[in-house]
């Protein structure tokens, strides 16, 4: 069985408050773009896990795909299996690529044997996974709360502009980004600001995390302003990564002094 995770890229990111258990209360919108790795899972006499493309580093055990077979085997009997994970999506980049590698992982596990299981019944898995994981198995336009991981469908669509999504070469770890962040409300309800004219989200929709880290990371504000100054109508960080991207209503091309950073562009379907 070979998938397809994709990526997001966050419109807006209002970090709100600071929970009890540690981490923050946030409130997002979440769009998928197709920038995909590759998940190959098939049956095996025992557990395999092997990569290409971008190197993976730490220990298995600390891997969302093995996370997420550990998970499902915790309560089903499934056999072992072999899974091979192309790495193309940019980790530390704000585009969710590990989450989505497991929530993948997830449903083709529950395919690959036949569990009696819809994309609602392995929410649960993929809450514990981690804060983004959820919303790979919706993999629509979404309304986040909580730590990112209650989510509600919003009719809001990217569908038709044309994106440029640039890593700069680096990532930035969650804790980096968290650090510093003074929690505030919201200014308005995201998905009331979303629905008003493009031309209106530069002035309204933030991401909190941009402050600080434009701050450490000039580099990022400039690609930002770069991104305005080849037409976009709205640029923004993407999560808590290094990411920045670009929304233009007609189709552009990249700058000279992008070469040599990983990107997807095109038009978002």
């Amino acid at each position: 069985m070979v998938l397809f995770p994709n990526a997001k890229i966050n419109l807006g990111l209002f970090i709100t408050k600071k929970r009890v258990d540690g981490f923050h209360d946030l409130e997002t919108c979440f769009f998928p773009i197709p920038w995909s790795d590759i998940l190959e899972i098939t049956p095996a006499t025992s557990f395999k896990f092997s990569s290409s493309g971008l190197p993976i580093f730490g220990e298995i055990q600390d891997n969302l795909c093995y996370k997420a077979f550990i998970a499902l085997s915790e309560n089903f009997k499934i056999p072992n299996v072999q899974i091979h994970l192309h790495k193309i999506i940019p980790m530390g980049a704000g585009l969710g690529g590990g989450s989505s590698d497991a929530a993948f992982t997830l449903m083709g596990l529950r395919d690959l044997f036949e569990l009696p299981l819809t994309n609602q019944d392995l929410l649960p898995y993929a809450q514990k996974l981690g804060s983004d994981c959820a919303f790979f198995l919706y993999n629509q336009a979404q309304f986040g709360t909580g730590k990112g991981d209650v989510l509600v469908p919003i009719p809001t669509s990217l569908s038709g502009l044309y994106a440029i999504v640039l890593y700069p070469n680096f990532g930035i770890s969650t804790q980096k980004a968290y650090a510093g962040i003074q929690p505030n409300p919201a200014p308005g309800f995201l998905p009331d600001l979303i629905t008003s004219p493009i031309s209106t989200w530069k002035n309204t929709i933030k991401n909190d995390f941009e402050k600080n880290l434009f701050v450490e990371f000039p580099l990022l504000a400039e690609i930002k302003q770069d991104m305005y100054d080849l037409g976009a109508v709205y640029a923004a960080m993407s999560g808590s990564g290094s990411t920045i991207f670009g929304l233009f209503k007609n189709e552009v091309s990249p700058i000279d002094k992008w070469t040599n950073f990983a990107k997807w562009d095109g038009l978002i379907p």
